[in-house]
């Protein structure tokens, strides 16, 4: 029988100061998912109530509805809703107070988060028909095929607003303890680019059009994204512990280093930030350095 994994660490409300925004980061970067049993920054009911009262209908919707706060664009949502000026506004508040909340709770990334993009998930998770690599259920690490993250990491902060039913999670053993044993007894094989592609990507890029610039640690963690979910035996044997995050509660997690599968669950948000490894307290554990300490070599 797998082994248990005591993820989830919950936070007080009362844990304050350097001492304990430092510690909130290692376990954070050392694979745990911080627990907040209600929201730690303003979000209104009222916004709630009007999320909880959005419906994606038809294929003119994506799965998700994103808000992209550097460029304050809104996508996944049809251009002549009603709603869709309610809807950008809410959705820039979230991001706002999410923002000022993480650079307080986690002192030590303050001026040098990257901010990425926030999203509404109204849809149910069990039993959605996905191709397999896009399937939410089974356990994987998050890794951008159009956003490269070049050695930076994937930090997510999650609300949970359905007021009837908790958000199901499966959440495995920190990267930096499962890849290295994978390495062991697996050939862990992407397929990196040459240097003239790499070059011709960054010129590309560099130029404006839409081609992503990823170093061989973002080909690396695409493969990884892929090839935990294709790899049955780890999805089925695999040390793994089911969480329940209930109504009204938020989470935070890196999930570029947590291998994490969403079960079930409905009406969530989530704000996303990339974390430079310059800013990182545990360099060590962040996937960039676990993988050239397996392949003895940059992959930056």
């Amino acid at each position: 029988m797998p082994a248990a994994i005591d993820a989830l660490v919950e936070v007080p409300g009362n844990e304050t100061g350097a001492g304990a925004a430092r510690g909130h980061c290692q376990a954070l970067e050392r694979g745990k998912v911080l627990f907040f049993r209600s929201v730690p920054f303003d979000f209104p009911q009222a916004d709630r109530g009007f999320l909880l009262s959005q419906k994606q209908a038809g294929s003119r919707f994506h799965k998700n509805i994103s808000y992209r706060p550097a460029s304050d664009v809104l996508n996944g949502v049809s251009p002549d809703s009603p709603d869709r000026a309610r809807l950008h506004d809410v959705m820039r508040r979230f991001s706002r107070e999410v923002q000022r909340f993480t650079a307080e709770f986690l002192a030590p990334y303050a001026g040098k988060l990257k901010l990425d993009f926030a999203s509404f998930r109204p849809l149910e998770e069990r039993s959605r028909d996905l191709p397999l690599h896009k399937r939410n259920d089974l356990l994987h690490v998050d890794a951008f095929p159009t956003r490269p993250t070049r050695g930076g990491r994937i930090l997510r902060v999650f609300v949970n607003i359905n007021p009837a039913a908790g958000r199901v999670w499966n959440v495995g053993e920190a990267f930096d303890v499962v890849v290295p044993r994978m390495a062991r007894t697996s050939t862990l094989a992407p397929a990196f680019r040459g240097p003239l592609a790499r070059w011709g990507a960054r010129v590309a890029a560099s130029a404006g059009l839409p081609v992503p610039d990823r170093s061989r640690y973002d080909e690396f963690m695409l493969y990884l994204h892929d090839w935990f979910k294709e790899n049955s035996a780890y999805q089925e044997n695999g040390p793994k512990e089911e969480v329940v995050f209930p109504p009204g509660c938020a989470w935070m997690v890196f999930t570029d280093g947590v291998p994490h599968a969403a079960l079930s669950g409905q009406y969530a948000l989530e704000q996303t930030f990339i974390v430079p490894l310059e800013a990182l307290v545990a360099p060590e554990a962040a996937p960039l350095r676990v993988l050239e300490s397996i392949t003895k070599s940059s992959l930056e």
